[in-house]
């Protein structure tokens, strides 16, 4: 059942999960906020370098998309049409209404996988949640809303200016039956309320307080005398006794009745500390911090939730063994919380950088964890088709394929560079391929020869051209002219072509020193300086071994000169 889709959500919901086949859905959805959260790294070289992680772009605008999502909601007649109709008579063709009508369409059918006891929780902030309230309600009808979680995720915001701090975010919480999973949580209790209401401690030191034993209301069966162990009888309130005369033989044998200290005084609960769960957890979360630049969970992600917080919400609304779904995974934290809490669980995400980070993430915590993942190219026509959805997550899929750092994340010129792969090169030195990736079909020699110029100009030791199609006669003999690089033990060609065919085979010719491994995520230790958060963190390094006859093999690693030819 554990599943990763890499693919458009609303694609995977329609084509991949059943009606009434999940058991809580947590989704944080992008908004159209004009921010573009860029996650930067820099390269061993030092360069400064975006990220692949297109997650983070808010790219929401009004066009074909989201007309076609309009006019589906539309033709469903539901309560979300309705009220999707009034929306855009009010906001017109803008961005937010296509941000909206999107959502809706995607609301309609988590709705429909949702089973009838699940629960959904939408996490948003203040830009777009008062319009996605009124949207929930059309889906799942307004008597289905059962509360508005304030989740306090900062302390303070000192760069506001004539406007007041934004602190907190809300979370719509949404049952779809009368009879939905509850679990209740509790808050712990303040170390003033201990203090406070704890103040006395038995001999063995256990703390408590004394509640009282009086019914709520009027229980004639419950007023009677009751003489206790002190030899002393005590009259209940009018009410009468909050339990019956077994009961209160029970707590007097345990030590658990407080006898008054006056005459005519009332008899008396004692409840440890010790056995109170907390108090029962209301709609203000303001005990759970939001992710900063030293926690240890920390993956780089600006909109990264902590874990406790998805914990608390899968806890609430889920019994072991339930299936959780994110349809907008990221970086994977409601896929860790559901893992570690033994629910099944389905991830969405439409970029494959999202899909990688989660991979790591759970076999670097869960080593054991089986799962799949769907929506990889897995044959050259999935290859084509990923290529002409979106050329950029073919270039991304190609630099995951190729155990590459993809190179720059904005959609916009690169400088020639799609990606960087880091190996040893020699005691302390670290060599670097460039990945160059074409999608199209229109190929010639004079991509080839391009490739060498950014080599050339990066002082890079080798560089790698993917093809979606099959290189030319002219492409394949300006790669073979390129110079070999080396010593004479180990010889590569400076320019080599890969297709996306080799790739899922594994099959072709492509030679290259065995790379620097990576892993995302990972907390930064405390530094003197705050600096940019690498999403990709290097570790466990392997070593090309190699040398001269009569060296010690063993303790000489390879050094390629990118402006030495090899001999030979």
């Amino acid at each position: 059942m554990n599943r990763l889709y890499f693919g458009d959500n609303l694609e995977v919901l329609q084509s991949s999960i059943p009606d009434n086949s999940v058991d809580l859905i947590y989704l944080d959805p992008p908004f159209n906020s004009k921010a573009q959260y860029n996650a930067i790294f820099k390269t061993h070289a030092g360069r400064a370098a975006q990220s692949q992680a297109e997650a983070f772009m808010d790219t929401w605008a009004w066009g074909a998309e989201a007309a076609r999502a309009y006019d589906v909601v539309l033709g469903s007649g539901s309560g979300a049409s309705r009220i999707l109709k009034a929306l855009r008579d009010c906001l017109g063709e803008s961005d937010l209404m296509a941000y909206l009508a999107m959502m809706a369409a995607r609301l309609a059918d988590l709705h429909r996988v949702l089973k009838p006891n699940g629960s959904l929780y939408l996490h948003c902030d203040q830009n777009a949640g008062h319009y996605l309230k009124v949207m929930l309600d059309g889906v799942f009808g307004p008597r289905a809303f059962k509360s508005e979680i304030t989740w306090k995720r900062s302390s303070s915001h000192g760069n506001v200016a004539r406007n007041y701090g934004s602190l907190t975010d809300s979370i719509y919480f949404y049952a779809k039956g009368e009879r939905h999973t509850w679990n209740q949580q509790f808050a712990p209790l303040s170390q003033t309320y201990v203090a406070r209401k704890f103040g006395n401690r038995d001999q063995d030191g256990r703390q408590w307080q004394s509640v009282s034993l009086r019914n709520p209301s009027v229980r004639p069966n419950l007023q009677f005398p009751f003489t206790a162990s002190n030899e002393v009888t005590y009259f209940p309130h009018p009410n009468g006794w909050a339990v019956g005369r077994e009961r209160l033989e029970a707590y007097d044998r345990d030590g658990r009745l407080h006898f008054p200290s006056r005459e005519g005084g009332q008899l008396r609960l004692k409840q440890y500390l010790d056995e109170r769960p907390g108090t029962k957890l209301q709609n203000l979360w303001d005990d759970i911090p939001a992710i900063n630049s030293q926690a240890q969970e920390r993956l780089g992600y600006p909109t990264q939730k902590p874990l406790a917080l998805l914990e608390r919400i899968i806890r609430a609304s889920s019994n072991e063994g339930d299936v959780v779904l994110d349809p907008f995974c990221g970086c994977g934290t409601t896929i860790h919380a559901a893992q570690s809490l033994n629910r099944k669980w389905l991830g969405i995400d439409v970029t494959h950088y999202a899909i990688s980070v989660i991979e790591d993430r759970l076999k670097r915590h869960f080593p054991d964890a089986k799962f799949e993942v769907e929506g990889r190219p897995r044959d050259l026509d999935d290859a084509y088709a990923l290529a002409a959805r979106n050329k950029y997550q073919f270039q991304w899929w190609a630099n995951w394929m190729l155990g590459a750092q993809a190179y720059k994340q904005k959609k916009g010129p690169d400088g020639g560079i799609d990606g960087l792969i880091y190996f040893h090169n020699g005691a302390g030195r670290t060599g670097t391929v460039v990945i160059s990736v074409k999608g199209g079909l229109n190929l010639g020699p004079e991509m080839v020869r391009s490739l060498g110029h950014v080599v050339e100009r990066e002082n890079a030791e080798l560089g790698v051209l993917v093809t979606l199609g099959d290189p030319t006669p002219g492409m394949i003999r300006e790669a073979a002219s390129s110079p070999l690089i080396g010593t004479p033990l180990v010889r590569r060609q400076k320019l080599q072509i890969v297709t996306a065919k080799e790739l899922i085979e594994g099959s072709g010719t492509l030679d290259l020193p065995e790379p620097i491994h990576v892993t995302h995520g990972g907390a930064p230790r405390r530094r003197a300086r705050a600096v940019a958060r690498d999403l990709r963190q290097l570790s466990l390094p392997l070593v090309v071994h190699g040398g001269l006859k009569g060296t010690d093999v063993t303790d000489e690693r390879v050094f390629l000169d990118p402006r030495v030819r090899a001999e030979g």
